[in-house]
């Protein structure tokens, strides 16, 4: 760990509550529809959207209210009435308007690593609406560097490190996702930690056991700081 020069962590259920929003208002979505079918089909007809929609939309709440709304034209057979769409449309705007919660101890590392480590936040999302959130924070002045893009993969991480002006082996990645936050980043020559949230979505599960000498996984964002100071 002695030549890590930049830590950077995901900003989405690793420095604040995200996916339980999103819960929520899937578990209100399906309120809505469930003269139609029940919930688990409506949540499995919800996310299949998605997924078809992300080459379009990328992530975020923008995407999402869109999608919703698709799957909901789908669902109905396109009976689908205006006061639907407004009330989807209500849902996303009560996720964007939403304070932001921190992840406990999440402060305390940043505090903790300012001055030793360059800081970065690397996420992926809408710009806006994952700005907004950073500055909601409160945690703006810790990051050296802000990372914000549409997919995080290993192209995307090698034009970070390349940008940072320091070879893979000194970049640490820390974040709730093994798809996104670990793999990419060990494969690029990187070190990665995970650290699990209590939710997660499914399009970011991994069903394999990752073994390997640059990744850890830990408990809490708070075990960071076990290996780094």
């Amino acid at each position: 760990m002695k030549e890590i020069k930049v830590i950077a962590f995901d900003a989405d259920d690793t420095l604040w509550v995200n996916e339980p929003l999103f819960q929520q208002v899937e578990h209100k979505f399906c309120d809505m529809l469930e003269d139609f079918l029940p919930h688990h089909s409506l949540s499995k007809e919800l996310f299949t959207v998605e997924i078809q929609n992300l080459k379009h939309y990328g992530y975020g709440v923008k995407g999402y209210i869109l999608s919703m709304i698709e799957a909901a034209i789908k669902i109905s057979g396109r009976t689908l009435n205006i006061d639907a769409v407004e009330r989807i449309l209500e849902l996303g705007k009560d996720m964007i308007n939403a304070p932001v919660e921190l992840i406990d101890g999440v402060e305390d590392v940043l505090k903790a690593l300012q001055g030793k480590y360059r800081l970065v936040m690397a996420t992926k999302g809408d710009l806006l609406d994952q700005e907004r959130k950073l500055i909601k924070s409160g945690l703006a002045d810790y990051f050296h560097h802000t990372e914000i893009v549409s997919e995080k993969n290993e192209t995307e991480y090698t034009k970070l490190v390349k940008h940072l002006d320091i070879p893979p082996h000194q970049f640490l990645m820390i974040g709730n996702s093994l798809k996104s936050d670990v793999l990419p980043v060990l494969n690029i020559g990187g070190h990665a930690f995970h650290v699990p949230f209590h939710t997660t979505w499914e399009h970011e599960k991994v069903h394999h056991e990752i073994v390997h000498p640059k990744f850890r996984e830990l408990s809490t964002i708070t075990d960071v700081l076990q290996y780094t100071l």
